[in-house]
């Protein structure tokens, strides 16, 4: 026991205490009043019109809130900037700092930075809601480096932004021009796969003079100057830090002089907010307050009062106090104080690590791994040491580190009584630990390392990239020369994820103490250590088998790198075969490398040209709008939903008192209160806008509560008191079989030749059968659901602004419930922030909702979705099952098919059904199948309405189709692109719906993409190295697709447009397609350009509207460029066929000169465009039809690394070939193809959904586990191919669309598949080593779950057998 002072000395330290904060934003001043704490720095930001700062998800996951944080450090005598996350920043933490958001580095106006001019030139911001969140994690990144960073710090810099619509590589492209290790990009190395050689800028990805001159090929651009010179900066300084240009704003002089002070303010709801600046200070206020919670980064309580909904009354920010921020360096360890954040801790190791001698440094090593993949930039810059330790989290990654490597926890009292405890002793319980309401964690002293003493760390996750432990490990053993033998003289080997406490292997610790390191040892060790760590079969997360296995991989994985590192310096100790070093190789990822050929063939001024995103540079400068960055008028009211907990209910009562007594009530609203009909539905009107009398999932609507805040509303929401009946539940489809759970009218059939007598003849050899599961995947759109609704004329009319793909279906849909004509109702869209078939039809049914308020209360109501509501009644995309029996001969040709297959619906119809008529359509792939018999059904179930998504079930249909071509490979032993290549349709086949073959490019793609990837050599590679590699193991695929384009019910294939002309030589577009970062805006622009021979500045897209372009389709099915482009070219062709004569009689010297004459000559400017898709219709009675105008072609090679121990990937390579005929804008199609193949990677590998369900009883019936990217991982830059190429197929025009091109969303989104096919061929080898070579079922997502328990050894036998197959959501 020590004692900071004696009890005498313990007196009340006063500190000047300040009751407002001052705080500069882009350079301006601004006073904080009282009254704020309950804020975080976002929404103070947003309330000031600073939108460009976004709220994706409010628990710091997704990046989109990245701001950069400024203040001057008097330890360090500098000024330190770094990134933080404004959703989770409390806005009293930023006091006394400088906060520069994305608004204060460039604006379209008065010029863009480097970083945002960059960003947009290189085509990495398409719907652009991520975009500011990028921009300023790389912008903080440059201030705060003394040198150029280097590629792997830029990278690590943006582990914390998530991006949905680009894959990643354009936004790297960008920001490395800032790196400096340009060399490589600059040495005039063409890009792989780059065949003309020529230089390729890595910030465009296009031919350009950054690096050697050379000749670009004929119809390219030259980019003028070089990116490099470019953006060198200007000046460094201490103070300043890297500027890149002369306009940056200064760290302001003010709060160089300020005094810091202690705080005290205070909240909505009596919260109170100190900052105490003093150790003392701190002690007396936790004295006074025991309940108080001791705040840093927010990172942990920000997410409890967000998503646990807890309240704290007291807050202590102890950030700013000196003694908790000590790092002190002795002679017996580091000593680090418990605010120190996370990203001085790693600073401070790596430095320790070059000073220190390498014996001493074991421990540091590990902890600078583990805070490595920890979480993202961001979060570790404002997360500190102590409050990672004090929240006891079973999955710390820290704290198993802290226990094995002897560290100690110094705790100190109120009185300044200090006593010390050892890390191991320090958690009691489940989020329970060794500290009394009258202590505090002081600092934390890590021993260095004895000689002959080895620290490591472990850790899966479900993503590599800033995610949470499934399990993780920290191991230490020590070793001494004992009776002329070396033994182990202590260990430790701690795990997290498997306990509800980070957990001691006691026993095993026992067994190895006294003992010699060999391999009898670890045989014998094992068997102690499964009876050590054990885990429950109903464990909380699941996966239980699979975190069994890890505990002992984790264990062999370290006798193996203690014995590599042992080796030559203890005699007697086992050396290590070649082929299991593999097990331990640290994995370093090199940088990406992408490549993009394609060629450019022009029509006019602009289409065929790669131009980058009309809206690029608003959105890197964060000034273009969405929705809920429009703003309100005084007393407008916000929404909250309130929503159903059960998943099939009689409602009973619903008591609304508590709603009404709260803070900002203005208004509730059930079904009673329903102007019109209160049913609704895309298709069948099945859905209730407000559940009447029955709920039929969780996250159903009951009613809607409006208030004066957000926040608010959500809190009166909370209030309402609903008593339920409870019902049984249909939780899957496996239950909706079992009942005979279907929606009506969905039972559709698809036949073709005579599938039973092919069964019955000899001409099968051989006959397979088996099912296949298909999980379903979350949208996560970085933009959340939203909506604004508002009266016009006292509520004659009803406006609104919507973020959907579907303005007229909230168009609709508000008619139809308010009882107004449709006339009267009017919907806008100006952009959105990624949909992906989520804002179609879901989006709907929440405008639905919310008019009512407005049209009852005659005023603006704006809704918009937290995350995880958002992904917990939205839907998702469907998940199926496919069982199968498959007919085939010796050679491996198909001769029959006979498929079942039934798609999760939901509780409504919505648009099940036509997905299962796609799902249906693409069973077949690309494969000729003379007799084949679909099956289809839509499964009623008690979840929320799945609906469409990227795809819409095509790929479904076809992942179950390459699961059987693969099982028959297996079947013949034959490799699975031999079995494609025997079965691939031709030119003329005619489809199993009736449909012939037309323009069938595949085999000239699989032939240049087999040729580019050189296949047969990496083949061979690849064995060789699973030869070679024990634990480690290489997979190929090559996977084809062809999907059709079109929607598949016939009227949906229509579209208008409005063209203006105006004398000035401008035309305004307005057409009925939504932008949401696909860059039809940009195309349409593009082809109205071309036609009237004009610059592609001189055309302006206006926002979409119901009253301007009525009756339009979704913007969907990926049909949206062919038929809008069509509409407005025919409306440009009317209003240059009224010109034409003008034109004639002289030489005008410009177009505005033209349409100035047209003017004055009475000639309309003006024209309605329309287009329908000719040659389509499909008739379900007889199963035969031309559904589709035609079909766009695909294939992707790819090539993965396994970790068989722990079911880790990375996929090394990918290769994509597409026919997108002449494409209107190459480089916009490019990026779509990238962020498709990313989306589908994370279908295939990474997403997992987890309901409520049979399969994981731990989760409450019916709801949705994982909601939102604390638990839900979409693909983060880490996932992206280290080689990325994509190549559009040359001299192949598409005659059946406009000037000649192709539609891009959704076709490339199945060749992700090739990842997962080769995931499952680096299993297969796997097994095959461990002598299993029987066919095994793989669903997707194949997460290292899936991976890991696939690759059948001698530690996943003790728990499973070798055809074990994971949970899944279906």
């Amino acid at each position: 026991m020590g004692s900071l002072k004696s009890d005498e000395e313990v007196e009340v330290i006063a500190e000047k205490e300040i009751n407002e904060a001052i705080v500069y934003v882009n350079g301006v001043r601004r006073v904080i009043p009282d009254g704020l704490a309950h804020l975080t720095l976002l929404e103070y930001l947003r309330d000031m019109g600073l939108i460009g700062t976004k709220l994706g998800c409010g628990e710091g996951g997704c990046g989109a809130c990245t701001v950069m944080v400024s203040y001057f450090d008097g330890r360090l005598n500098k000024c330190v900037h770094y990134a933080i996350n404004a959703c989770l920043a409390p806005l009293y933490s930023v006091e006394g700092m400088h906060v520069i958001t994305v608004e204060g580095i460039g604006s379209h106006r008065r010029g863009l930075h480097p970083v945002q001019e960059s960003l947009a030139r290189s085509h990495g911001s398409q719907c652009g809601f991520c975009t500011p969140g990028f921009v300023m994690s790389m912008y903080a990144l440059l201030r705060s480096c003394k040198t150029p960073p280097t590629e792997e710090q830029i990278e690590e810099s943006l582990a914390g932004n998530l991006c949905r619509c680009t894959g990643y590589r354009p936004i790297l492209d960008a920001f490395r021009v800032f790196a400096k290790t340009d060399d490589t990009s600059y040495t005039g190395q063409p890009s792989i796969g780059n065949e003309s050689c020529e230089f390729i800028c890595p910030s465009t990805g296009e031919p350009c003079s950054c690096g050697p001159r050379s000749t670009a090929k004929t119809g390219t651009t030259k980019n003028e100057g070089s990116c490099h010179e470019r953006f060198e900066r200007v000046s460094y300084s201490e103070i300043e830090g890297s500027r890149y240009s002369d306009r940056e704003l200064i760290f302001p002089p003010e709060l160089l002089l300020r005094q810091s002070a202690f705080l005290s303010l205070t909240g909505s709801r009596g919260l109170k907010w100190y900052r105490p600046l003093r150790l003392q200070h701190v002690l007396e206020l936790k004295a006074k307050h025991p309940e108080a919670k001791l705040v840093i980064g927010n990172t942990e309580i920000g997410v409890e009062t967000r998503l646990k909904k807890l309240q704290y009354q007291v807050l202590i920010s102890v950030a700013q106090v000196p003694e908790l921020n000590i790092i002190n360096v002795t002679d017996n360890g580091l000593e680090i104080g418990a605010s120190v954040k996370l990203s001085e801790l790693l600073n401070i190791l790596r430095k320790v690590l070059v000073e220190r001698a390498a014996h001493e440094t074991s421990s540091c090593k590990a902890l600078i791994e583990q805070i490595k993949w920890f979480a993202g930039t961001q979060i570790k810059n404002v997360a500190s040491v102590g409050g990672n330790i004090c929240t006891a989290s079973p999955i710390s990654d820290l704290n198993p580190l802290w226990m094995a490597a002897g560290a100690r926890f110094q705790i100190i009292d109120f009185k300044g009584n200090i006593r010390t405890t050892l890390a191991e002793n320090f958690f009691l319980g489940y989020r329970k630990v060794d500290l009394a309401s009258n202590e505090i964690l002081l600092s934390i002293v890590l021993p260095w390392t004895r000689p002959f003493e080895y620290v490591k760390e472990f850790k899966q996750a479900h993503r590599r990239d800033d995610d949470i432990a499934i399990v993780n490990a920290g191991m230490r053993v020590h070793f001494e020369e004992k009776d002329e033998r070396w033994i182990v003289s202590d260990a430790s080997i701690v795990y997290g994820g498997v306990a509800p406490v980070s957990l001691s292997a006691s026993k095993t610790k026992d067994f190895l103490t006294g003992k010699s390191w060999n391999k009898e040892l670890l045989s014998a060790a094992l068997k102690v250590l499964e009876k050590d760590i054990l885990l429950k079969d109903d464990a909380p997360g699941g996966m239980v088998e699979f975190r069994r296995s890890l505990t002992l991989s984790f264990f062999f994985k370290y006798f193996l790198w203690v014995s590599q590192q042992v080796n030559g310096k203890i005699p007697f100790i086992d050396s290590i075969p070649t082929s299991h070093l593999s097990a331990i190789q640290p994995s370093h990822r090199p940088s990406i490398i992408g490549c993009q050929d394609y060629e450019i063939v022009k029509h006019g001024t602009a289409v065929g040209s790669p131009e980058i995103h009309l809206s690029a540079r608003l959105q890197v400068t964060g000034q273009a709008e969405y929705t809920d960055d429009v703003p309100m008028p005084p007393n407008s009211l916000h929404a909250a939903l309130v929503l159903s907990r059960k998943p099939h209910a009689r409602i009973v009562s619903i008591d609304d008192s508590g709603a009404k007594s709260s803070p900002g009530f203005a208004g509730i609203f059930f079904a009673k209160d329903v102007p019109g009909d209160n049913f609704i539905g895309p298709v069948v009107p099945d859905e209730e806008v407000f559940a009447s009398e029955f709920v039929t999932c969780v996250g159903q609507v009951i009613g809607i509560v409006v208030a004066d805040t957000h926040e608010n509303a959500k809190l009166a929401a909370r209030r309402v008191d609903v008593e339920y009946v409870e019902l049984p539940a249909v939780l899957s489809i496996e239950d909706a079989l079992r009942s005979k759970s279907f929606h009506p009218n969905t039972d559709m059939c698809l036949r073709k030749g005579d599938v039973d007598l092919c069964f019955q003849s000899s001409e099968c050899d051989k006959i397979i059968e088996g099912e296949v599961q298909v999980g379903g995947q979350e949208h996560f759109y970085l933009e959340p659901q939203s909506t604004l609704v508002w009266t016009v004329d006292n509520g004659n009319e009803v406006h609104m602004i919507s973020s959907t793909q579907a303005p007229q279906k909230h168009q609709k849909y508000v008619s139809h419930v308010l009882g107004l004509p449709m006339s009267k109702v009017v919907c806008k869209t100006k952009r959105i922030g990624g949909g992906f078939g989520g804002k179609e039809t879901r989006s709907a049914f929440l405008a639905a909702a919310a008019c009512v308020p407005s049209y009852l209360l005659n005023c603006f109501v704006k809704i918009t979705l937290d995350r995880d509501v958002d992904m917990m009644i939205t839907g998702q995309r469907h998940s199926f099952l496919g069982k199968y029996k498959v007919g085939f001969t010796n050679d491996g040709k198909v001769l029959a098919l006979d498929l079942e297959i039934y798609n999760n619906g939901g509780n409504s119809l919505d648009l099940s059904r036509a997905v299962l008529e796609r799902a249906m359509f693409h069973s077949d792939n690309v494969y000729e199948i003379p007799n084949i018999r679909i099956n289809g059904k839509v499964c009623f179930t008690n979840m929320p309405s799945n609906t469409a998504f990227r795809g819409f079930g095509g790929p479904q249909g076809m992942i179950i189709a390459e699961n059987w071509i693969q099982r028959i490979a297996m079947e013949l032993k034959k490799s699975p692109e031999e079995i494609r290549e025997l079965n691939f349709q031709h030119e003329g086949s005619i489809l199993h719906y009736g449909q012939k073959l037309e323009h069938f490019t595949l085999p000239q793609l699989w032939k240049e993409l087999k040729l580019s990837c050189d296949f047969l050599k990496v083949r061979e590679e690849v064995d060789e190295f699973n030869l070679h590699n024990h634990w480690k193991k290489r997979g190929i695929a090559i996977i084809p697709t062809k999907f059709g384009i079109s929607f598949t019910t016939k009227f949906m294939n229509q579209a208008g447009a409005l063209v203006q002309v105006y004398t000035d030589g401008t035309v305004l577009v307005t057409h009925g397609g939504v932008e949401m970062g696909q860059g039809l805006h940009t195309k349409v622009a593009q082809v109205a350009a071309s036609l009237f021979n004009i610059s592609l500045s001189s055309v302006f897209i206006s926002e979409t509207s119901t009253d301007k372009v009525p009756n339009a389709s979704p913007t969907a099915a990926s049909a949206s460029s062919d038929i809008y482009g069509a509409a407005v070219l025919d409306a440009c062709e009317q209003i240059k066929a009224r010109m034409e004569p003008i034109a004639s009689t002289r030489n005008f010297s410009s177009f505005a000169e033209l349409a100035n004459a047209c003017h004055l000559e009475r000639v309309d400017l003006s024209a309605h465009g329309f287009y329908a898709t000719p040659d389509i219709g499909f008739d379900w009675k007889t199963g035969k039809g031309t559904p589709f105008r035609y079909f766009t072609y695909g294939v992707a090679f790819a090539e993965v690394e396994i970790d068989s121990l722990t079911g880790d990937f990375h996929t090394r390579a990918a290769n994509i070939y597409m026919d997108l005929g002449y494409s209107l804008n190459p480089a916009i199609d490019v990026g779509q193809i990238e962020g498709a193949f990313m989306q589908g990677l994370g279908w295939v590998a990474l997403e997992e959904l987890k309901w409520g369900d049979p399969a994981h009883k731990w989760i409450p019936a019916g709801h949705l586990y994982t909601c939102g990217p604390g638990n839900y991982k979409i693909p983060s830059l880490n996932d992206v191919p280290l080689k990325f190429s994509v190549s559009l197929l040359k001299g192949s025009p598409n005659v059946k669309a406009i000037h000649s091109s192709k539609a891009v969303g959704e076709p490339p989104f199945f060749l992700a598949s090739a990842v997962f096919f080769a995931i499952k061929d680096a299993i297969m080898a796997a097994r095959a080593e461990a002598g299993s070579n029987e066919w095994f079922p793989l669903d997707n997502p194949a997460t290292p779950e899936r991976i890991r328990m696939a690759c059948t050894d001698e530690f996943t036998t003790k728990f499973v057998t070798s055809q074990f197959q994971p949970k899944l959501s279906v």
